[in-house]
């Protein structure tokens, strides 16, 4: 297979800059659209992330920074990380419950949003990317980003919803 690398950096370009503004969108969202940080503070304590206004101004702030973050290729396998922690916490907290499908409001969503940035922090932001301008991406790529991406991410939900996840209790019926 003979791929252009100019094909391959385009690709990596298109990847991270519409999954980065997707994720960002969401954090800018929590901040000024809806219901806005006291409405998204509502939510996080009606589902158990208490105090709500601290997770509220947290998942608004991880899904801001990471996402712009991502979408530059700045310190790509942070920003990665960034987006396996916030969507391992809303696939637990939110969506485990209703299976896999999104149709179903399931986890499949949350999967493809930290899986795809953490396969792409192995692989590397591309030429295109402030990393490669500031020669970081080597170090940054491969297995290391990857690791970084899915370990970071996943210690810092796991911490995060031991510290303060108390889901409500059930009510029968």
């Amino acid at each position: 297979m003979n791929v252009s690398t100019t094909a391959i950096n385009a690709a990596l370009l298109i990847l991270r800059v519409t999954l980065g503004l997707t994720l960002a969108a969401h954090g800018y969202n929590k901040f000024f659209g809806g219901g806005k940080i006291p409405g998204t503070a509502r939510w996080f304590d009606s589902m158990g992330m208490r105090p709500g206004k601290f997770h509220a101004v947290l998942a608004a702030s991880t899904e801001l920074g990471a996402g712009l973050l991502f979408a530059a290729g700045f310190l790509t396998p942070l920003a990665a990380a960034g987006f396996v922690a916030m969507m391992t916490v809303a696939a637990y907290t939110v969506n485990l419950e209703n299976g896999f499908f999104i149709v179903n409001h399931g986890i499949e969503y949350n999967i493809v949003l930290a899986v795809v940035p953490a396969c792409l922090a192995g692989i590397g932001p591309g030429k295109w990317s402030v990393d490669r301008w500031l020669g970081w991406d080597d170090n940054l790529t491969g297995w290391a980003g990857m690791g970084i991406a899915f370990g970071v991410g996943i210690v810092s939900a796991v911490g995060l919803m031991l510290i303060f996840y108390r889901p409500p209790a059930k009510t029968p019926g």
